[in-house]
């Protein structure tokens, strides 16, 4: 059997097809996601969630509950409840340290107090595309309904509060409450792609894409739109090279990622200050 034919013949089984379709939907919504992380500067929330999501596992298995719902909860709660800690981007950072210390010891203690299988919790962390069940299809999905609609319902206060925060502020910008709604998703959208790819190479449907966007687009809405570009050509020639040569996906999602984010810092960077311009004229006009 060729290549070709071994590809076309694994695309057949159904967990095959929910792995695709689960890394398309994702391709609309977790690139996005990425924009907000680096926007924000809160690049320790993958870890943050990470030891959150392993929280809400413990506690699922203690309480026989689904665990994967449970470290979605877990995450979402603990996006909102760190939000009031955000008064500026240095202290959103620091937040995330805090939680994710927080978070892990909890995790430990729940693991040692409850005699649950340590081992299973941590499995869970690894995830697995090929494993994905409908349930988490739905959960990607609506991530790449909310997210996208989101950005383009908001545009511009979004513009100005991942400029600025002061300057969002100043324009009448409901800061506060945006900010926790974006800190809430950004959680939940980690927690998800953790079935997908497993918590330590989470960076390939979200940070990778976002970091290559930043260097091709030149405006928040054109960043959007590459790195929804980005993810989506990443994930497919990812998946297909993993089908056509029995790799593991998660691995060669994160280094095809990689390698188009390096590609695209060789290229010469434009002087452009689109985006921040943008954002400033934004300010401007709604005074």
């Amino acid at each position: 059997m060729n290549t070709l034919d071994q590809v076309y013949a694994l695309l057949q089984l159904v967990p095959v097809q929910r792995a695709g379709i689960g890394l398309l939907l994702a391709a609309l919504g977790l690139p996005i996601v990425g924009v907000v992380i680096v926007g924000l500067d809160i690049m320790p929330v993958r870890f943050a969630m990470m030891h959150v999501a392993l929280f809400g596992i413990a506690v699922g298995q203690l309480a026989g509950l689904d665990t994967v719902l449970c470290a979605l909860v877990a995450c979402g709660l603990a996006g909102a409840g760190v939000s009031p800690l955000a008064r500026t981007t240095e202290a959103l950072s620091g937040a995330m340290g805090l939680l994710m210390s927080i978070a892990i010891a909890a995790a430990l203690l729940m693991l040692a107090l409850s005699g649950v299988n340590a081992n299973g919790a941590f499995a869970l962390l690894w995830g697995s595309i090929l494993a994905v069940r409908p349930a988490d299809l739905a959960v990607i999905g609506a991530l790449a309904v909310v997210v996208p609609g989101l950005f383009v319902w908001r545009r511009r206060d979004l513009a100005l509060l991942l400029h600025d925060r002061e300057m969002a502020l100043c324009s009448g910008v409901p800061v506060g409450r945006l900010t926790t709604l974006l800190l809430v998703l950004v959680a939940v959208a980690v927690a998800g792609g953790i079935r997908l790819t497993g918590a330590l190479l989470v960076d390939a449907l979200t940070l990778l894409p976002a970091l290559t966007a930043r260097r091709l687009g030149h405006s928040l809405g054109s960043i959007t739109a590459w790195a929804v570009i980005v993810g989506a050509a990443v994930n497919t020639v990812g998946f297909l090279i993993s089908l056509a040569w029995d790799l593991p996906p998660g691995p060669i999602l994160v280094l095809v990622a990689g390698a188009v984010a390096l590609a695209t810092h060789l290229i010469p960077e434009r002087r452009t200050t689109s985006w921040r311009a943008s954002a400033s004229r934004s300010a401007t006009s709604s005074h």
